[in-house]
This record gives structure tokens, sequence and C-alpha cells, in this order.
């Protein structure tokens, strides 16, 4: 089946059957430059995959339906071999769910995104990047759509086929701007590490504590949490609907804290659905039991973070960095953020580099940002080394993990 709004709009190809898909593979198969994007329904479903592929070359547009065909193994190949340039808005989800439901690893990637931010561009955002690229307005209407549904409008499959079908221009774009800049390395960096990029498995239980606000609550709060998610994540993965659909993280929160006794307690909570109470109150007001019942000395709590030596120096250390990272953010006309986090400045604060090879060893450093930055870090940090070299042997200034 094929689609086409109007003549000057390029013919857009929906493949839903193996035959159709294999027919549009090979005709695509000796491309060089390949533009892709995904769609999920983490908003509506519990279980994410993907529901659309959307595949642009410089002549060729097509939708895939993944639902009802098997796993298309030429785009995966296609994919993989390094000839070919794989370009993507904002890849990190996208080769997650890839990777999630085919196993498949990309490589040798372009991120539009990323190129525009290492440009200074402030919007950067795809419809952005479209209209200030071509002067075109994306209707933003099928951003929150429920991709799973079936059949799919004719709006939401041209709105899918626009994420990929100028995709290819924009690469050339902003690669070449990025060359005029003297930036083109950056973005292979930067490309080269998104490669691998995947989910990786989660300690079984341990959901409950990535909760926001968590940490807030009282370690018998917390027991009664860490009953509450795994029983609302049940009920959603049974239901396949978002897990906020079926009681959200701040309902979940509150009922920890008040630790309702009865139904009339639980009902009196503010934002819990009624037709949850319904359903399965009886089991949350047990989930609230078996919290309140867990021995004290069983209680839970939070993995101890990382340990420092307390350092009176250190804010000083990060302040006189970010006095650098600020300095090149000017003249380099870019975010801060995007040069380099606090977090980052944070590492290199602790780890008091010596030279460029010591600062780029660091966990996250860029080649880069060390051109950049890294003389004017290590100038930075020298008088906290210097005064470290003079602290005699023996002292638990030694032992200190900002060595």
């Amino acid at each position: 089946m094929s689609q086409s709004s109007s003549a000057a709009t390029p013919t857009v190809e929906y493949l839903d059957s193996n035959a159709d898909v294999s027919r549009f593979l090979e005709s695509i198969g000796s491309t060089r430059e390949l533009a892709i994007d995904t769609e999920g329904a983490s908003f509506h479903r519990f279980i994410d995959r993907i529901y659309l592929v959307q595949l642009s070359t410089r002549t060729h547009h097509g939708i895939i339906d993944p639902l009802p065909i098997a796993a298309p193994d030429a785009l995966g190949a296609l994919l993989a071999d390094q000839k070919v340039e794989v370009v993507f808005h904002d890849a990190d989800y996208d080769l997650r769910l890839l990777h999630q439901d085919y196993g498949w690893r990309p490589t040798n990637l372009f991120d539009t995104r990323i190129a525009a931010q290492l440009l200074g561009i402030q919007a950067f955002g795809l419809a952005a990047l479209l209209e200030r690229a071509y002067g075109l307005k994306l209707d933003k209407k099928h951003q929150r759509a429920d991709w799973s549904m079936r059949p799919l409008t004719a709006s939401m499959l041209d709105y899918a086929a626009l994420d990929t079908m100028h995709l290819l221009g924009l690469k050339d774009q902003l690669k070449d701007e990025l060359a005029k800049k003297g930036r083109s390395a950056w973005g292979k960096e930067e490309f080269v590490r998104l490669e691998g990029t995947r989910w990786e498995p989660e300690e079984p239980g341990m959901t409950y504590l990535k909760v926001k606000g968590a940490r807030d609550l009282t370690r018998r709060e917390l027991a009664i949490l860490r009953e509450l998610v795994p029983w609302r994540d049940a009920v959603a993965l049974q239901l396949d609907r978002a897990t906020f659909r079926v009681v959200a993280n701040d309902v979940l929160m509150e009922i920890s804290r008040l630790a309702p006794a009865t139904m009339e307690a639980l009902g009196a909570i503010k934002g819990m659905p009624r037709g949850m109470m319904d359903r399965a109150g009886r089991d949350v007001v047990a989930a609230v039991q078996r919290g309140l019942a867990v021995p004290d000395a069983q209680l839970p709590k939070f993995p101890r973070a990382p340990r420092y030596d307390k350092d009176p120096e250190f804010d000083d250390k990060v302040g006189r960095l970010k006095a650098v990272r600020d300095d090149a953010a000017k003249r380099l006309e870019l975010d801060p953020g995007v040069l380099c986090s606090r977090e980052r400045m944070e590492t290199i604060a602790r780890a008091l580099p010596r030279t460029a090879e010591e600062l780029e060893a660091i966990p996250g450093i860029r080649k880069w940002q060390s051109a950049e930055m890294g003389a004017g870090f290590i100038s930075a940090l020298e008088r906290f080394k210097a005064r470290k070299a003079e602290r005699p042997a023996g002292t638990d200034a030694d032992e200190s993990p900002y060595r």
C-alpha cells in the first residue's frame, strides 16, 4: 500500500507484509545513506516496543509495520553495515528499542540532534531544525499518539513519514556546518560513543528505588512502597497499560506515607482511581499491611552512594573548572551544559589530572573537550595538586579517593 498527499510530496510506502518489506529493503539494498526513526508507545503501554519503523533514502520512503511481519533481518544487516551511514534524530531511545526488540546494533551513525547541539543551535528538536533548514512547520498533534493502535489514520502515517523524509538533507546541512566550524571530529567522537547504546538489565525487585521522591521516605514508608510498586507494575503488565495510567507514582508515595488500613482510608487519598479501587483496592490495603509487618531489622534502605573524603576545597576546585568551562562556552558559542556537565567537572575535580592523557582517561571525557578546555582545566587545578604534593606521606590524605 502506498500513499501520496500531493504531487509535491514524495510517495511513502506503507509496508505491512513480509513480501512488501523484503521487496522494499531489496530496492534500497545498495544505498550508502539511510535515515531511520521508530515509534514506540511508552505513554500508553506497559510493554514498550517498536510499533513503526520509518525509513528514507534519497529516493525511497517507507513505513514498516512490524506487528504483522517477521523480524526484517535485511534491515538489521543494513544498519550494521559500516559502509552505510545511518542517520537518526535523537538516536538514544531508538537504539535502545532496536536492540531490545531485534538485538541490532547500528553502526556508522549520525545524530542530527547531537550535531545541532555541537553547533550551538539552541532549538534542536526535529521540528525546530526542519523549520530552520526548510521553513517547514510540523503539526505536533500526534506527538503523544498511540502508535500501537490499528488501523493507523492517514494523518498519523503522514506525520510519521516526516520524521525521516527530510533527515538526509538536514544531515547534509549540519555536517557542512560542523566542517566549517572545524567540529567534524567532535561529531564523529560523539556518534561512535552512541554505538552499542542499550538498556542494561535491571536488578529484580529494585524498581521501587527509582520512584521520584523515594529517598525522602522513612525506611518503614519505603517498605510499603516496595510492596506497592510490584503490585502496580503487575497490574500494568496484565493490562498492557502505562504504569501512570494504572496508579501514578505520586499516589503510591502518598499511600506509602499514610499507610491506609481500610478501603475507606484508601479511597480518601487524592488521585486514587475509582476503577482501581473497585478492581483491586483490597490488594492495595494488603500490600500496605505487608509493608507494615516487615521487622525493623529488615527494613529496606538505599544502597550507599560512593563516599569521598571531606574536601574543604572541593567547591573551589569545581568553581575554577566552571569558570574555564564558561569562558570556553562563550568563545565557542555553545551551551555550557553541552560543553561539559557539572557532574563531569566534579569528577575532574576529584581526579586532579596532571596531564591531558590523565584528563582523557577520566570516564566520560571526550578528546574534543580536552582539546578545547584541557589546558585550562589542568591549570585551574595546579595549585591544589601542589598542596597535595606537600602533604607528608602516611597521612589520611594519601588514602583519599580524590587521588
